[in-house]
């Protein structure tokens, strides 16, 4: 069992699930997705259990995205894993969006990209201090998924945006501060929040025993969030027309509590696809008044062209086969990208409630 890609145990009427890849960053592949799915619906329907905690293996990564370089092989050797992965991964992440018993996640180390997607329908997401979270899909040439559109986009102020679009990393005081986490517990508890959850005797019901505990062992608030001290600033760039404006609004920050924080964002931005970053911002202002559904159902949608039409073939080609570090981005400026290019990705997306842009 220890070579599974997912471990699945229970223990004390709780099933207990683990990201076993720990050598590729626990990195979802489409057997995992599968497996994991199976074993929650399996859960679902026990009603010996009560909850499921949700981690990986080892200290460097909970999960640090899917395994893009086989969704890269896929497409271009013409067959349909890519399309299957996605599908698959979008399926089950709406899935714990909506799962009627309380998931645990349990996160150390990177969150990234696909790990996100499993973590932000979870009841109760826990981080200790060493966690690195994150959307840097645009760093790739792909915008973010896994329901990004739906959970970013709904984050305080434009920091969604913000995170979405410059694909940064945040640290646990940040994840706490944005929303994209609940609790944090030092590592060194982790082992004692193990040892309650094999001795809980759950005379209340699952989610409220589960937050009372937490709430004896970690904390919901962690000094020193840098997010917090940006907000204005995020808020008022992030809050401009196109890319274009945002960058130009950046390099023209003359505030000295903002301005190096303006300057490294604006190189960030000349560093990431522009077409990504462009698609990214209209995604996360239509996500604003969206349902879950209809979030993932445009995901799908934008995923379904992205691979012919967007920047990803070539932005792995650059960071993660070759590793040049120099992608030949399409458009390669910001300024080059047309109201037209972002709009013929989601020309076929009607959503049901005929909302269209918000932000």
């Amino acid at each position: 069992m220890s070579e599974a890609p997912v471990l699945a145990t229970v223990r004390n009427r709780i099933g207990h699930l683990t990201l076993n890849r720990p050598a590729g960053l626990n990195a979802l592949t489409l057997p995992m997705v599968r497996i994991l799915h199976r074993q929650l619906q399996a859960w679902a329907d026990d009603p010996e259990i009560l909850a499921v905690v949700l981690r990986g293996t080892g200290e460097k990564a909970f999960c640090a995205g899917g395994d893009i370089r086989s969704l890269h092989d896929s497409y271009k050797n013409g067959d349909t894993l890519h399309s299957q992965f996605f599908e698959e991964e979008y399926a089950l992440d709406q899935y714990i969006h909506t799962y009627a018993k309380p998931i645990l996640a349990l996160l150390d180390g990177f969150v990234l990209g696909g790990g996100m997607g499993l973590i932000q329908g979870a009841s109760l997401r826990v981080i200790t201090e060493r966690v690195k979270m994150g959307m840097p899909e645009t760093a790739i040439g792909f915008f973010p998924d896994v329901g990004a559109s739906y959970f970013l986009s709904r984050l305080p102020g434009e920091l969604g945006l913000y995170l979405g679009v410059t694909g940064v990393q945040i640290r646990a005081a940040d994840a706490l501060y944005a929303r994209l986490a609940d609790w944090c517990l030092p590592s060194e508890q982790v082992a004692e929040l193990d040892r309650c959850l094999d001795s809980m005797s759950w005379n209340v019901h699952p989610k409220e025993a589960l937050r009372t505990l937490l709430a004896t062992l970690a904390t919901n608030k962690l000094p020193g969030s840098e997010l917090k001290a940006l907000q204005p600033a995020i808020d008022e760039h992030f809050a401009q027309a196109d890319i274009a404006a945002i960058r130009n609004a950046l390099l023209a920050e003359t505030r000295p509590e903002f301005h190096d924080w303006a300057e490294e964002t604006a190189k960030l931005l000349d560093s990431r696809s522009p077409l990504a970053m462009s698609v990214t911002l209209e995604q996360l202002r239509r996500g604003r008044n969206l349902s879950l559904q209809e979030c993932f159902r445009m995901e799908q949608l934008l995923g379904s062209q992205w691979f012919a039409k967007g920047d990803i073939m070539e932005g792995v080609r650059a960071l993660i086969i070759d590793k040049d570090k120099s992608p030949r981005w399409n458009p390669d400026r910001i300024d080059a990208v047309t109201p037209l290019q972002v709009d013929e990705f989601f020309i076929d997306f009607k959503p049901a409630n005929k909302s269209r842009r918000a932000g």
